[in-house]
């Protein structure tokens, strides 16, 4: 992928994108708060630029495998919102049926295989599926999403080894927001470069600026470029910051306060706005007009959630098993 800047729909649905993962992140938070959204929720604050860049950057036949701060991939795979939000309601009108949480969120349709509430695990489903696509002799690249802390986990070495033995079509997005939890980078890295870290295995590894929604677009591009062409797998840094807490109600007084009032000054959503309008890329009234059809979405895709209906005890044992035969007698 060249560095040149996509043209102005696909500029318009990343500027959508971000803000819904942003305007949806902000009002879970609130129905949370309220009692009304009961769920796990781990905010994609901070991420918003990198999701919407891999939107652009995939194609419908790639694979995804996400973790459990998984609103924005998802979106970036084109799943509407108002099934992601009502899977979170644990409602039929899920993308699950409600039946796998914010956890466990998956569209096998749109190219998002599983979402994985464990550290790391999501990197040698990733791998198996990159070899899948190998064997297939497919153009089918798959990408596997995970935060810093998910880097010191053994699986994520085994992937690591595997897929650059084997050259697999598998590129590594490291969604680096500076946090394990609690705990900061340079806490539990002595060598906080993770791009330098992985490229010790054999594989291309790139850093870029998580703020930076071109920028990443372009060093995804140049990764799933490679890993079309054969070139085995690439580890794509995406150095950004938490803006929220590690979980949707968790404090995060412990964050450096000249750390998050800088980080915030370079929000991704509203950063990527001014220089769409200073840059001639979209004008104003435009951009204002996908700021209410944001908004329009976002309440929508509550109220939705919130009106679909809870699943029946007869649901319980529907997928979950192969074939009807598996399913056991009650």
């Amino acid at each position: 992928m060249t560095n040149t800047v996509p043209d102005r729909p696909a500029l318009e649905w990343m500027y959508s994108t971000m803000l819904l993962a942003k305007m949806a992140d902000e009002r879970a938070a609130l129905e949370a708060r309220k009692g009304l959204l009961q769920a796990a929720l781990y905010p994609v604050r901070g991420l918003e630029a990198v999701c919407a860049a891999m939107g652009v950057a995939m194609t419908d036949q790639d694979q995804m495998v996400s973790s459990y701060r998984n609103l924005g991939d998802a979106l970036s795979r084109r799943i509407p919102l108002r099934t992601i939000i009502a899977e979170a309601y644990g409602r039929m009108g899920g993308t699950s049926k409600g039946k796998g949480g914010t956890m466990h969120l998956t569209d096998t349709e749109r190219g998002l295989v599983a979402t994985t509430g464990i550290v790391g695990a999501g990197m040698p489903i990733a791998v198996g599926l990159g070899l899948a696509a190998q064997l297939d002799k497919s153009n089918r690249a798959v990408v596997v999403t995970f935060g810093d802390g998910a880097t010191s986990i053994g699986s994520a070495h085994e992937s690591f080894n595997l897929a650059a033995l084997w050259k697999l079509p598998v590129v590594f997005v490291c969604q680096n927001n500076q946090w394990g939890e609690h705990t900061p980078l340079a806490g539990y890295a002595a060598n906080p470069n993770l791009a330098e870290r992985t490229a010790a295995y054999g594989m291309a590894a790139e850093a870029v600026d998580g703020f930076d929604p071109m920028a990443t677009l372009h060093t995804i591009g140049r990764a799933l470029d490679r890993a079309r062409a054969g070139d085995g797998p690439s580890f794509v840094e995406c150095r950004s910051y938490r803006l929220t807490g590690h979980s949707g109600l968790s404090d995060y007084s412990y964050v450096p306060k000249e750390e998050l009032a800088a980080a915030l000054e370079r929000d991704p959503a509203p950063t990527f706005r001014t220089w769409l309008e200073q840059n001639g890329h979209v004008d104003s009234a435009t951009l204002q007009n996908i700021e209410h059809a944001a908004e329009a979405t976002v309440d929508e895709a509550f109220a939705f959630a919130q009106e679909s209906p809870h699943p029946s005890q007869d649901e319980l044992l529907l997928d979950v098993y192969a074939s009807p035969e598996g399913v056991p007698t009650r």
